[in-house]
C-alpha cells in the first residue's frame, strides 16, 4: 500500500492536471462559438449558390463544364484538412487514416506514390505525410487555426488549373464535417471532376445553436438529425421558370459559378475542420476533466482508508503498551 505522503503528492498533481484540462477545455468552447458564428455566417452565401446552380441544372440538365471531365486516372492529388497541435482526441489520426486508406486505394489500382500529390492544410497531417514518405505541397503552413477565404480560393484556383492543364486527373478532399458539437463526420469528398448534382445534393443539416458534448445532449442531437433527414429527404428542386434568359450565356455564367463553387468546397472544409478541432478538443478536455474528478475521489477514498489505518495502529501500539505496563 502507497504511504500517505505518496498518496498525497499523487492527490495533488491530479488536481494540477485537472485545473489544467479544465482550462483548456474553456478555451476550446470560447473558440468553438467563433468557429460556429463563422460557418453560420457562410452559410446564406453557400444557400444561394446552391439555389443558383440547382435552377441552371433543372432547367438544363444537359449542361457541361469544363471541370466535369472524366478521364483515366493517372495522377491524383489529396487536399488534407487536420489541425495544427494535438489534445484533440482522434481527430488526426482518424483523418491521417482515412488519408492512407485512400492512398491505399489507389496503389490498387497502379498509382505509385510518385503519382499522389499531398496538399496538407494542418501541421499533424503535414507531418504524417513527409514521415511516410508521399510528395507533399505545403504552401499555407497557418490555414487551419486561422481560416482566411482568400488563402482558399488561391488553393481552389491553384488545384483547378492544374486539373485543367491535366497534372491532375482527379483531386479529393479529406475532412471532418461539422454537424454539431457532439457530432464531427469524417468526409471524403471528390473535388475535381466535379459532380454538380452530387455536391448540390450533400447533407447541410446542421445545429449551430449549442456546444453540449455530454451523452444525453448528443442523443437529442441524433433524434433531431434523424427528424430533420426525414423532413428534408422527400423535397425536389423545381424551375422557378422554364424560359430563363442568360447573359451572355449559360455556358459562360457556369465558367464563372463553378469556381466559386470550388472556392466555395475549399473554405467550407476549412470550416468545417476549425470547428470539428475545436469540438474534439472540448470534448477530449471535459473527458479528461471528469476522469481527474474520479481518480480524485478514488485517491481521496484511499487516503482517508490509510490515514485512519495509521490511526488505527497507532492507538492500538498504545493500548498495548498500556496494557502490558
Amino acid at each position: 500500500m502507497a504511504s500517505l505522503k505518496e498518496i498525497k503528492t499523487r492527490i495533488a498533481s491530479v488536481q494540477s492536471t485537472r485545473k489544467i484540462t479544465s482550462a483548456m477545455k474553456m478555451v476550446a468552447s470560447s473558440k468553438l462559438h467563433h468557429a460556429q458564428y463563422a460557418i453560420e455566417c457562410m452559410l446564406p452565401y453557400e444557400a444561394m449558390l446552391e439555389h443558383i446552380l440547382r435552377t441552371f441544372l433543372v432547367s438544363t440538365p444537359d449542361t457541361e463544364t469544363p471541370f466535369d471531365v472524366q478521364r483515366p486516372v493517372k495522377r491524383v492529388a489529396l487536399l488534407v484538412f487536420s489541425s495544427n497541435s494535438s489534445l484533440c482526441g482522434g481527430f488526426n489520426a482518424n483523418v491521417i487514416k482515412l488519408m492512407q486508406q485512400a492512398i491505399d486505394e489507389y496503389r490498387s489500382i497502379g498509382l505509385t506514390d510518385k503519382d499522389i500529390t499531398i496538399y496538407p492544410v494542418g501541421r499533424k497531417v503535414a507531418e504524417a505525410a513527409k514521415k511516410r514518405g508521399y510528395t507533399c505541397v505545403c504552401p499555407y503552413p497557418n490555414l487551419a487555426d486561422k481560416p482566411n477565404s482568400e488563402e482558399c480560393r488561391n488553393i481552389a484556383k491553384e488545384l483547378g488549373q492544374k486539373w485543367l492543364d491535366g497534372e491532375y486527373d482527379k483531386v479529393e478532399i479529406i475532412y471532418h464535417h461539422f454537424k454539431s458539437a457532439g457530432s464531427q463526420i469524417l468526409q471524403r469528398k471528390n473535388f475535381l471532376p466535379i459532380d454538380l448534382e452530387e455536391e448540390l445534393s450533400a447533407n447541410t443539416e446542421r445545429d449551430l445553436s449549442s456546444d453540449l458534448t455530454t451523452k444525453a445532449a448528443q442523443d437529442y442531437l441524433k433524434r433531431k438529425g434523424k427528424t430533420a433527414e426525414q423532413k428534408t429527404g422527400n423535397e425536389t428542386v423545381v424551375p422557378l421558370n422554364d424560359d430563363f434568359i442568360v447573359e451572355p450565356d449559360l455556358q459562360t455564367v457556369l465558367r464563372a459559378l463553378v469556381p466559386k463553387l470550388l472556392h466555395h468546397m475549399v473554405f467550407t472544409a476549412l470550416l468545417d475542420s476549425n470547428a470539428s478541432e475545436h469540438a474534439a478538443r472540448m470534448v477530449a478536455m471535459q473527458t479528461a476533466t471528469d476522469n481527474a474528478d474520479d481518480l480524485l475521489r478514488s485517491l481521496n477514498l484511499q487516503y482517508n482508508k490509510s490515514r485512519q489505518a495509521a490511526i488505527t495502529s497507532e492507538l492500538l501500539d498504545i493500548v498495548g503498551g498500556t496494557v502490558n505496563n
